[in-house]
């Protein structure tokens, strides 16, 4: 009795020019990727960043103008009548902060919570108005809205921006590869949604200090957030396979995450780039639980829109490839027949 040997060719090494396609793939990887993730934040620059304007006309324009020459294109000022409205449009997230010419001593009003880069340019703001004062009164800074004490520059904010995208994604691979149906996808998809919200959020709040505000807003806007994200892979993964896990991996973690402005702020980021990031899952869930967190859910509108909106098309995309893979009856009974001939 003879046995036939495995074919030779099997344990050959690859040739030359797949290692050198291999190679060239490889570099252009960690190229897109080096450059999605650096360039948002060596580009970064205060441009059209919305504050708020206290005082006399004639002030107001002559601070404008002073802005200008220092930070040209900087800032887009709004000329409010009193210190009440400033806050008001700062608390409302209409503006980041506020410079306060009203009682004629010039007082800066920041608010770390919603971007500490954007509080610490202000604070070299005052700084300069206060070398330009001379022997006058010292320019004060007042924080009306603050990060937590126990996490005063929001680096918790900050790192779990990656955790979310990656929890999404991680989420429409694991139920693919596990769960048949797509209905019962779809629905360990949303399960898992609220308990990693409930999860993320009690980790930032309870164990690490970086949120204030209501634990169930916040759980709410987390959970908001990983659905959009793993409803929109999976509803992709549904039509167009690993193609579609590819696609839409590439969105949220090249595109998505580098331009949510979670570090900084939106209006910090190259070009436009900062708005496109606002209209990803990434960037809307980032703001969203800013809003949750720290301004008891105002301006929370138009993030809480964004991602019901991906919510809404993963579902759709969900549906569409269910039904396309959906048996027939026709096939249904064929594979009845095979299975007892």
């Amino acid at each position: 009795m003879s046995t036939e040997a495995a074919p030779a060719a099997d344990m050959r090494p690859s040739p030359w020019s797949t290692v050198a396609r291999a190679t060239a793939l490889l570099t252009v990887s960690i190229s897109l990727l080096l450059t999605a993730f650096a360039w948002p934040s060596v580009r970064s620059s205060v441009h059209d960043v919305p504050i708020a304007v206290v005082g006399p006309a004639p002030a107001v324009e002559q601070l404008t103008s002073v802005l200008d020459q220092r930070l040209p294109d900087g800032f887009e000022v709004t000329r409010v009548a009193d210190t009440a409205g400033a806050e008001r449009m700062i608390r409302e997230r209409e503006v980041y902060g506020a410079i306060d010419l009203s009682s004629g001593t010039p007082q800066v009003v920041t608010a770390s919570a919603a971007s500490t880069a954007v509080a610490q340019t202000l604070n070299s703001v005052a700084a300069g108005l206060g070398q330009g004062r001379g022997t006058g009164p010292a320019v004060t800074v007042r924080d009306l809205v603050p990060l937590p004490a126990d996490d005063p520059r929001g680096a918790g904010l900050t790192a779990g921006a990656l955790p979310l995208v990656m929890g999404g994604l991680l989420a429409a691979l694991v139920l693919t590869r596990l769960v048949r149906g797509s209905a019962r996808r779809v629905t360990g998809a949303l399960a898992f949604a609220v308990t990693g919200g409930l999860a993320v959020a009690a980790i930032l709040r309870f164990w690490l200090g970086s949120l204030d505000g209501s634990y169930w807003a916040d759980s709410g806007a987390v959970a908001l957030t990983l659905a959009a994200t793993s409803l929109s892979i999976l509803g992709l993964m549904s039509l167009l396979g690993y193609v579609g896990f590819g696609l839409g991996a590439a969105t949220m973690m090249l595109i998505g995450n580098p331009l949510s402005g979670t570090a900084t702020a939106p209006e910090m980021l190259p070009g436009r780039s900062g708005a496109l990031g606002q209209l990803l899952p990434p960037g809307a869930g980032g703001q969203l639980l800013r809003s949750t967190a720290f301004f008891d859910a105002r301006g929370a509108t138009v993030s809480a829109t964004v991602l019901t909106a991906w919510l809404t098309l993963g579902l759709v995309l969900c549906l569409a490839g269910g039904l396309r893979t959906r048996p027939t009856a026709d096939t249904v009974e064929e594979a009845t027949v095979r299975a007892t001939a």
